[in-house]
């Protein structure tokens, strides 16, 4: 390849975003087709780069958790989008989460403003030729006919699962006599809006969300049998089992109300102590808007408008955004793809982000890294990389690729930054937060070194 060729990106979520970007940054011109708005998903509200669908979180931000470590891994190889998200960070306790509208604007006029990008607004509707290197980022809402071009590709169909967001509330109309502010375990500042439940509203609040009426999928099949593990709606939560919300969302512990008096007095404690808890979490810098936490959804919106009322705190509450559920569609990408995200029979088509099977915001960055990356070495006839299985990307990028294994499981899923991806230390260390702190140093000083090998072979 010479050492001008165009590359194209082909999607402008978040794995394209920053894919786009690496492109350019590597001196190779690259075109970003992105269809919104002339063509809409079932989940996207704007024509913006990198628009969070779900959740404004991106997890945890400490590096001894695997999200954390996976955002540490993403600075240091210069990320766009973690740098960005840290720049428009609003307060979320442990978590890195992010004004989301300033967020993706700030990144669409960065890409916008390169001079190696072109933008081109319009759908994709097949994947170029082999002549052409491609990044296909186009997530987990990929159009029908682009979906229709890859299964041609591939001969492989789509795997599937239901995904859904969470509401958004006015902050003004949340009931501060009854909520409070506080953070678990009080970690950080007082960033999460709490309202509490004692056992009565938790049961009846519960019997009602399983008894509310579901919305029709119409743009997609009806089987919602299929939902990711690590992002179910709250309705099939509060079916798996009574006190299953208590367990997960809802869980009241490490949670106080100095109002309820001293936390230090065992029975004081044990007896005003909440029942149940629901969370909420800025939206934006002012705390404007608030999201609720775990509170992704399918139920109809008038019976979300009802149920959610029934929260101590939110009875006047008014909704800015109700919940949506859509259909998330990825590859078989153990039997496609290479650990540099190529794909095994065409070295010049790859694939980044969710549609890889990866999942979570940060995952798909990493992605979009890696292939953006691989393109722009590939345009100037220089080999592909992957990175070391030790570091949470490369473990990943392992994970789903031809080389993990994955083909074998029988089920290919999902699946999030975790340690259990990253190869056993040289010694046990039986104590989990120095076994993660342990993992962490390893990838970081590897990805140190792989950095270095890279930088050398680049010049």
């Amino acid at each position: 390849m010479s050492s001008n060729s165009l590359v194209t990106v082909v999607g402008a979520g978040l794995a394209g975003t920053e894919a786009a970007w690496q492109i350019a940054s590597a001196g190779v011109p690259v075109r970003l087709v992105e269809m919104r708005p002339v063509t809409n998903t079932p989940a996207h509200h704007s024509g913006e780069f990198a628009e969070l669908v779900c959740s404004n979180s991106f997890g945890a931000k400490s590096s001894d958790r695997a999200a954390g470590l996976l955002h540490e891994e993403l600075r240091i190889l210069k990320s766009i989008v973690i740098r960005t998200a840290d720049m428009h960070a609003v307060p979320a306790g442990g978590a890195l989460a992010v004004d989301r509208s300033i967020f993706s604007r700030s990144l669409t006029e960065a890409l916008a403003s390169h001079p190696l990008v072109t933008i081109d607004r319009r759908e994709q509707l097949n994947i170029p030729s082999s002549d052409q290197i491609t990044v296909l980022a186009t997530g987990p809402l990929t159009s029908e006919s682009l979906s229709s071009s890859i299964i041609e590709f591939t001969g492989l169909s789509y795997c599937h699962f239901y995904d859904a967001a969470s509401p958004i509330v006015l902050g003004e109309s949340i009931d501060q006599s009854i909520a409070f502010r506080a953070s678990r375990y009080d970690k950080g500042d007082a960033d999460y809006i709490n309202c509490p439940m004692d056992r009565k509203q938790y049961f009846t609040f519960r019997e009602e969300l399983v008894a509310g009426e579901q919305a029709q999928l119409s743009d997609f099949d009806q089987d919602q049998s299929s939902f990711f593990e690590g992002c179910l709606p709250i309705e099939q939560l509060a079916r798996r089992g009574e006190e299953t919300m208590r367990y997960g969302p809802l869980k009241p512990i490490g949670i106080w109300d100095p109002r309820w008096g001293d936390l230090n007095d065992r029975e004081n404690r044990m007896t005003k102590r909440a029942y149940a808890i629901v969370q909420l979490r800025k939206e934006d810098r002012d705390g404007r808007l608030w999201n609720l936490v775990g509170f992704q959804t399918n139920l109809k919106w008038g019976d979300q408008k009802r149920i959610f009322r029934m929260i101590p705190g939110l009875e006047n509450a008014e909704f800015v955004r109700l919940g949506v559920m859509h259909r998330n569609t990825f590859l078989e990408s153990p039997k496609l793809l290479e650990p540099t995200l190529q794909f095994s029979k065409r070295s010049t088509l790859f694939a980044s982000g969710q549609i890889t099977g990866t999942e979570g915001y940060a995952a798909a960055i990493a992605g979009g890294w890696l292939a953006g990356t691989n393109a722009a070495r590939l345009a100037k006839g220089l080999s592909a990389i992957s990175l070391p299985i030790t570091t949470m990307i490369g473990a990943l990028t392992h994970f789903v690729s031809q080389s993990g294994g994955g083909a074998q499981k029988g089920s290919f899923q999902p699946m999030p930054a975790n340690f259990g991806l990253l190869p056993d230390l040289a010694k046990r260390i039986p104590a989990k937060r120095e076994r993660y702190a342990a993992y962490r140093d390893r990838a970081l000083l590897e990805l140190q070194s792989a950095l270095k090998i890279l930088s050398s072979s680049s010049s």
